[in-house]
């Protein structure tokens, strides 16, 4: 019996996706619930996992190829076993090695007298360039790696092989997540009213109050103890005095928010993401540090779901992880403000007539002119500056 793979529910106002990998072929084998392809939508990428065992009998959409929800991606026939896809190792010791056998490297292949030699002599195979054809690792390359001296000649000739068949340009089609990002982006320019403001901030006192009570809070709470839960509260503490950053201009109207949704900005190699920590001003720091964790780790294995990506009300950005000093980002559209994070470097200030060395950070807060007033913006940044200088403030909602 054939069983149909369909596009499932995609979340709220998404109505399509790209398909952007097929995990099986036709004939391979399939377990129930196990992953079968991937989806592409305009916020994140989520597995499509098969709704019955069997044998993968047909493809419908192919990759790259754009579907509505509820089409139909492909079938799976419950009365067929399909073959299991085989992965090629490198032999050892415990492997005997057949004279006509060619096991995959990291290159282009292992003859199987390299193999044997590598496997007597305990060689890594991964670490031999191979000079054969395609790069196969040839026997003779094996026993040029083990000869004294030779071996970084070998791969210092495959490398400069490597370099001249290398293209001087490569094609490569945008994901369906990377063209959102630059839409959304470019669309933030093109509607709001952006500035951005900054200020400095010394984080000696957020670093002495970590240094002094990690090791306590992580015993306690099972989690570490970081600086974004402190730029969190703060902003919270911030929002509540300066409601119109956590607005945003829905037609004629601005609508407040009385509720603290903060996203946290987190790159992951297919792009950047923002999932949402919901409901900050009811949080403690440990739950906003484990809802930081819990939704990092997500992003990173790309299992956001989409009511992870939606609802946010003011975002949190940190450049400062890649060694960032100084930068303006760009508002998340619909929201009104967005706080950039950089590195901390320590600068020398001058404090009551004296040269002092502090570990400083750059904060920039880049807002829609039309909701937030200069005032207003220059307030929440200096609230934000005086709650991490004096973290107390935070404890004491001061």
């Amino acid at each position: 019996m054939a069983i149909e793979i369909h596009v499932p529910v995609l979340g709220e106002s998404v109505t399509e996706a790209t398909v952007g990998k097929w995990f099986k072929a036709v004939g391979d084998a399939v377990a129930v619930d196990e992953p079968i392809c991937e989806l592409e939508t305009d916020k994140v990428a989520l597995e499509v996992n098969a709704t019955a065992s069997g044998a993968m009998s047909e493809i419908i959409v192919a990759e790259g190829e754009t579907v509505g929800v509820g089409a139909l991606l492909g079938r799976i026939d419950e009365t067929a076993h399909g073959k299991v896809a085989a992965t090629a190792t490198t032999p050892n010791k415990a492997t005997p090695v057949a004279e006509d056998a060619m096991p995959a490297s990291t290159s282009g292949g292992v003859r199987a007298s390299a193999a044997k030699v590598a496997a007597e002599k305990a060689v890594d195979l991964s670490k031999i360039i191979g000079t054969g054809p395609d790069g196969v690792v040839t026997k003779a390359d094996v026993l040029t790696y083990l000869a004294p001296g030779a071996a970084p000649v070998a791969i210092a000739s495959a490398a400069v092989s490597e370099q001249a068949i290398m293209p001087k340009e490569e094609t490569v089609p945008m994901t369906r997540l990377r063209r959102t990002i630059a839409r959304r982006l470019k669309d933030a320019q093109n509607t709001a009213a952006m500035l951005t403001t900054y200020n400095e901030v010394d984080m000696s006192a957020v670093i002495a109050l970590r240094h002094q009570y990690k090791d306590m809070f992580e015993k306690k709470h099972g989690s570490k103890l970081g600086f974004m839960s402190f730029f969190v509260k703060a902003c919270v503490q911030a929002l509540k005095e300066i409601p119109e950053v956590n607005a945003e201009v829905r037609d004629d109207a601005i609508i407040y928010k009385n509720y603290y949704h903060v996203g946290v900005a987190a790159s992951t190699p297919a792009g950047l993401v923002v999932p949402v920590v919901r409901d900050c001003q009811d949080l403690s720091f440990s739950d906003v540090e484990k809802e930081i964790v819990r939704l990092g780790g997500r992003a990173r294995e790309g299992k956001l779901s989409m009511a992870d990506m939606q609802g946010g009300t003011f975002t949190i950005s940190n450049g400062g992880i890649f060694g960032s000093l100084l930068s303006s980002p760009i508002l998340n559209a619909p929201q009104s403000g967005i706080l950039g994070m950089h590195a901390i470097k320590e600068r020398v200030m001058v404090e009551q007539g004296q040269m002092v060395i502090r570990p400083m950070m750059y904060l920039a807060l880049s807002y829609d002119h039309r909701v937030v007033d200069g005032k207003g913006a220059v307030t929440f940044l200096v609230r934000v500056k005086e709650c991490l200088e004096d973290p107390q403030r935070l404890v004491l909602d001061l």
